[in-house]
């Protein structure tokens, strides 16, 4: 009988998101979960203030962060979104009183199954502010932006290309 090294789980871990090389010209794919009352108000501010910010950032306009649900998350990891942000009310400032306060928790628990399965944590953050924060809601997006483009497309991104199944991938 045939002898089979196991192979310790922070190996294979490691094997999943390899450093890989950026494509030139790589715009990432980031999706916004933002707060009607605050958020989705500050983003809406920063357009009227014709502020600039990445065309990368798509948002998605919750009742409230705390409606925010895993399965959102990990569905857009796994469609090829190369990075997700959450964006709510200030702490202690919540129209719904703490949903703020539950999705900073949903968020922690994503990252960390995020890194279970080798996706790196910094592709998903909380952000709070309020309605007042058009230039703050564009700082973040910018910065998200880059960070994401430094770290490249998402893994999921990647296998999803290899299996031709990414229609980002046909339009270039």
């Amino acid at each position: 009988m045939a002898q089979v090294e196991e192979t310790p789980g922070q190996e294979i871990l490691s094997m999943i998101e390899k450093p890989h090389e950026i494509p030139e010209g790589f715009e990432p794919n980031i999706l916004a979960f933002a707060c009607n009352y605050c958020a989705f108000a500050a983003a809406d501010l920063a357009g009227v203030m014709r502020l600039k910010y990445s065309p990368s950032v798509k948002i998605i306009r919750l009742p409230c962060t705390g409606k925010l649900d895993h399965i959102y998350v990990l569905r857009a990891f796994e469609k090829g979104v190369d990075g997700v942000f959450v964006a709510g009310c200030l702490v202690g400032q919540c129209h719904f009183l703490e949903g703020n306060i539950a999705a900073a928790k949903r968020v922690a628990h994503i990252r960390k199954l995020l890194e279970s399965v080798g996706i790196d944590p910094a592709r998903h953050e909380m952000f709070n502010l309020s309605a007042a924060q058009g230039p703050r809601w564009a700082e973040i997006c910018m910065e998200f932006t880059e960070r994401i483009r430094k770290l490249g497309p998402s893994p999921a991104h990647i296998a999803i290309d290899k299996k031709g199944g990414n229609k980002r991938s046909e339009q270039k």
